[in-house]
This record gives C-alpha cells, structure tokens and sequence, in this order.
C-alpha cells in the first residue's frame, strides 16, 4: 500500500470534508437538509482551524 505523506493542513482538510459528510448524511432526513448541514459543518470546521492555527501562531511568538 502506498504511504501518504499529508501535511497537517491537507489531513485537517480531509478529516473535516470526511466528518462533514458523514454528519450530513446521519443527521438529516432529505438530500436538502443533508447538503446544507454538511456545508455549514465544513465551513464551521475550517473557521475553527484557521482560528485555532492564528491561536497558536500568536500564542508561540
């Protein structure tokens, strides 16, 4: 099997579509409500990285 060698950015991004997805599909009743949720999830994943990212960056000066 071939090694992936992810930055901690690329598997932040991949956990977060994956999680996204998987929150959509469980969580809502229609393919609407499924893809509206799984965006906003995403969206509120990637907020959270790059907030957590500038915490530390500014935490670590």
């Amino acid at each position: 099997m071939p090694k992936m060698n992810l930055s901690h950015f690329e598997a932040s991004f991949l956990f977060a579509l994956l999680v996204s997805i998987v929150l959509g599909v469980v969580t809502k009743r229609n393919d609407r409500e499924r893809l509206e949720y799984g965006i906003y999830t995403f969206a509120c994943f990637m907020v959270a990285l790059f907030g957590l990212g500038w915490l530390m960056y500014l935490g670590h000066r």
